[in-house]
């Protein structure tokens, strides 16, 4: 479950995700219905045990199958390296989540856009626990389940600024807020069709659709393109090719075609990366300027 659910984290401290000491972990999110929130857990007879609260609680339940992996099918997946077998086996469990919701992959992926994580976890964590809404239930302290639509438009340019946002990322996500009503059919949309809904929006390119729908749609084989390091990654570990491009990325993994973006998932659970040859990105601030 852990596997599954993990690509929603957006950082140790992100607001609308909490693992607590008793192996439940607790989702806050904005539902077509409203803000609600879910725990799940596994039951002490391997079974996954859930509870909702909120205006969405329904909406929640109804879709949790969806969201634990039971629309994904493992089985489509033959790996073709070493590597992918070894770490296919010691991961048994691996599926792909589809939350059915993508305005709430959408933002998250826009401000992580050409900066470093720490810096785009940091900026969602302050911009949703300044405008979000206080997760429904007997959450765990200080969840908040994310802005609607209409508050994302309206949050002033000073405060996009005091959380290190520079005014071409939150003008896209103001440009998607807009149309979040056009952008949420695409989670009923196949791959291709999703992507090109999501890249109307000026600001919304190839990286940022494919990590969007990756989650929203649970989509085995929207791999993302245009990352700094994925093809680096996959190329020393399909080939000790840590030069590659794109392009080279995309010819190791045209043997899954299909199920691409779990290769490249598998890829990164399986830890082979290439040795570090230059300093991490340094983080920037905006917020004294």
């Amino acid at each position: 479950m852990a596997l599954t659910l993990g690509p929603l984290r957006r950082g140790p401290s992100d607001p609308t995700f909490r693992t607590t000491p008793d192996g439940s972990i607790w989702r806050a999110t904005r539902t077509p219905d409203g803000p609600g929130t879910l725990r799940v857990r596994t039951a002490p007879g391997g079974g996954i045990e859930a509870e909702a609260w909120g205006p969405g609680a329904e909406w929640l339940r109804e879709t949790l199958p969806a969201l634990l992996g039971a629309e994904d099918d493992p089985t489509a997946f033959v790996p073709r390296h070493k590597l992918l077998l070894a770490t296919h086996r010691r991961r048994p469990g691996l599926r792909l989540t589809r939350t059915g919701l993508v305005l709430e992959s959408l933002i998250p992926s826009i401000l992580e856009q050409k900066v470093t994580t720490h810096e785009a976890y940091g900026a969602w964590r302050v911009l949703v626990r300044k405008y979000g809404e206080p997760a429904p239930g007997p959450a765990p302290e200080g969840m908040f389940a994310m802005p609607d639509a209409r508050t994302w438009t309206q949050i002033p340019s000073w405060e996009w600024h005091r959380a290190n946002v520079d005014g071409k990322r939150s003008a896209t996500i103001v440009r998607a807020a807009r149309v979040a009503a056009r952008l949420e059919e695409a989670a009923q949309m196949d791959g291709p069709a999703a992507r090109t809904r999501l890249e109307l929006i000026p600001g919304i390119g190839p990286w940022t659709s494919a990590e969007t729908i990756q989650r929203s749609n649970g989509a085995a084989d929207e791999v993302t393109t245009g990352d700094l390091h994925l093809p680096g990654i996959v190329g020393w570990a399909l080939a000790g090719d840590r030069t590659a491009d794109d392009a080279t990325m995309l010819a190791l993994l045209e043997p899954y075609a299909g199920q691409r973006h779990r290769a490249a998932r598998l890829i990164l659970l399986s830890g082979r990366v290439p040795p570090r040859r230059a300093p991490r990105m340094t983080p920037g601030d905006i917020t004294a300027l």
